[in-house]
């Protein structure tokens, strides 16, 4: 490994040259920028991961069946495990989708699960990603580069070979494939994951599309090709949000979406990768609800744990997030990508007071969750090595059968007082390293 370590410079400066960015929005401007990669890895051996895989299997199975049941007979409500008026209040559950059956009865085709390993080497569940979750691209990238510039490296070390996510995600497009072409949507150059939209479609041999080269005729869709033919589409890779997808369905104002795909979608036309709808799963106020789904669907202990999390929707859980607010990290339900997460001790005592009134308010648009102190990774920092906070993001592929790609997107804070580690709020990203036999 020691032998990679003076490439890190060689290696960003092959990531900027492939146009390796991620965008975000600031102040009503696009602003792109390269995602810092640390050329030290994450290393997970061959039977911790292997524990982590049937986790994470257990996991997106059960989100998978209870998609499956609230869009249809809704057991889970009807029998108090989940409430009602906690479910439909969710901004993810999308009544268009009740009854709608998609391609093999699968929602979540691409699953990003979000983890993290407590300082006593305990892997814990933050998140659930199950509407468009990105990032398998740049490990894919970063790890290619990095055999390019020290082959010897990967020579001596036996590791699982993460060039495969590639040919997984074309599998999971076939075997729900409705006839047709494969595509992958994107909402275009000035998305913030446009680079990743590129690079699959390339390695996945899929098109890439946006909305205007794609036409619903006859609930049928079809890719317009420049020289005026159409060929029939049968799966969707879609990298656009619910909201945008098809603005005859959702929001009308949209122009990055496909008038007439869902419909397309609800006769069987086409498969949408990831089903519509999928939101309800992947609300963090859902998230507290996974364990129980595991038991009431599957008949099993959980094999991860959540962070040990608390509703204010629930009176109980209300004291104790008052009672407790100084040890809490508080999470808003509707965002994402690190945005409304603050912690208790860091607030003014007048932040405070109105946080806490706004938490009143509204407690089913908040989670409480203790603090989970994750186990450091080293970074080089100016040919230092340096501990920073760092999670990993496992992509699970759900088909015929549900597989944990042998790799992932760790993710890690550039500053040293921080616990987030979205790229979007300035974090970078490691390779993960998972080892292909276990040591003897």
């Amino acid at each position: 490994m020691d032998g990679l370590f003076k490439h890190q410079a060689e290696v960003n400066t092959l990531l900027a040259r492939y146009g390796v960015r991620f965008g975000i929005y600031q102040d009503k401007k696009f602003i792109e920028q390269l995602f810092p990669f640390d050329v030290i890895p994450r290393t997970i051996a061959h039977d911790e991961f292997a524990q982590l895989e049937r986790g994470l299997i257990q996991r997106v199975t059960a989100l998978n069946l209870f998609l499956a049941d609230m869009y249809s007979d809704k057991r889970i409500v009807r029998e108090g495990i989940v409430p009602e008026e906690f479910v439909f209040s969710s901004s993810g559950y999308l009544p268009q989708c009740d009854g709608v059956l998609p391609a093999q009865g699968i929602y979540s085709h691409i699953s990003g699960i979000d983890l993290v390993q407590s300082e006593d080497g305990t892997w814990y569940v933050l998140e659930d990603n199950l509407r468009i979750p990105s990032g398998a691209s740049y490990p894919m990238i970063a790890r290619e580069l990095c055999r390019r510039c020290s082959p010897s490296t990967f020579n001596h070390n036996q590791l699982a070979d993460n060039r495969d996510y590639a040919k997984l995600l074309q599998v999971t497009m076939h075997q729900v494939n409705r006839g047709g072409l494969n595509v992958i949507l994107t909402p275009g150059r000035y998305n913030a994951a446009y680079f990743e939209h590129s690079y699959l479609a390339e390695n996945t041999e899929a098109l890439l599309a946006t909305g205007n080269d794609l036409i619903v005729e006859n609930d049928t869709l079809y890719y317009k090709e420049y020289n005026g033919k159409k060929r029939q589409v049968g799966a969707v890779y879609r990298r656009i949000s619910d909201d945008y997808l098809d603005p005859l369905i959702f929001s009308s104002d949209s122009l990055i979406g496909v008038p007439g795909i869902f419909q397309a979608y609800k006769k069987g036309n086409v498969a949408l990768l990831n089903a519509p709808g999928n939101g309800i799963a992947d609300d963090k106020g859902t998230y507290y609800f996974v364990p129980r789904m595991i038991h009431f669907y599957l008949n099993e202990e959980p094999i991860l744990q959540n962070a040990p999390t608390y509703l204010p929707f629930y009176p109980q859980d209300m004291r104790y997030i008052l009672a407790h607010f100084d040890d809490l990290v508080l999470k808003d339900v509707a965002e994402a990508g690190g945005y409304g997460v603050v912690f208790g001790r860091s607030m003014s005592k007048e932040r405070k007071e109105a946080f806490i009134q706004l938490l009143k308010n509204e407690p089913r648009r908040f989670i409480g969750q203790e603090i989970i102190y994750f186990r450091d990774l080293d970074i080089l920092d100016n040919e230092q090595r340096l501990p920073r906070k760092a999670d990993l993001r496992a992509f699970v592929l759900t088909g015929k059968t549900v597989q944990v790609w042998k790799s992932g997107l760790t993710r890690f804070s550039r500053d040293q007082e921080s616990f987030i580690v979205n790229s979007s709020q300035g974090g970078g990203f490691k390779d993960t390293w998972v080892y292909s036999q276990a040591k003897k």
